[in-house]
């Protein structure tokens, strides 16, 4: 085997389009584990949950959000890491000082919104996970076992945002591929 685990990158302004379809029939054929990024969110016209329902509608998979974006189009800056409950934000030139900090005010209630669906579809796949949403002690560790178990078994999709043309939302990204796919 030579891939053992996989991105599938689609547009933000697109989405789903008939590449991507080709590209997902191969990993289910070979069952790659994968995560979803969604791309040019700094583009005219990009909406991720469109991206997202896309994903759930055309290919079937269970895409769950794990960020949203703070801001979008010209205004795009940063993510909600919906895990940790805090805002990455990437500064410089090409996005390599990455700063993390509150949510702001005008995303709270969405970025809570997005968590609890978040852990409502991630607790499918842990008891325990289950039992500490009910008891409210969720911890970063619970989700991450969770999510990565979802991921192996290919019942699960966790979605990234971000813009690669400026290298915001990459790194988290990138840590997502050593935490959740095979090693």
């Amino acid at each position: 085997r030579v891939l053992d685990g996989a991105i599938l990158v689609l547009c933000g302004v697109a989405g789903v389009q008939s590449q991507s379809m080709t590209v997902d029939r191969q990993m289910r054929r070979y069952r790659v584990p994968r995560l979803a990024f969604v791309n040019k969110l700094d583009r005219s016209g990009a909406n991720p949950r469109r991206v997202v329902e896309g994903l759930r509608e055309k290919l079937r998979h269970n895409a769950v959000l794990m960020q949203i974006p703070i801001g979008l189009e010209a205004d795009f800056s940063g993510v909600v890491d919906l895990v940790r409950m805090k805002a990455v934000r990437f500064e410089g030139d090409s996005g390599e000082h990455v700063v993390e900090g509150e949510i702001p005010e005008e995303l709270r209630t969405e970025a809570e919104a997005a968590r609890e669906e978040m852990l409502d579809a991630v607790s499918m796949f842990s008891d325990e996970l289950t039992e500490a949403i009910l008891e409210e002690r969720v911890t970063e560790e619970l989700v991450h076992q969770a999510v990565r178990k979802g991921v192996l078994s290919l019942e699960l999709t966790p979605v990234f945002v971000g813009s690669a043309y400026k290298n915001k939302g990459v790194q988290p990204l990138l840590d997502a591929v050593t935490r959740y796919l095979p090693s």
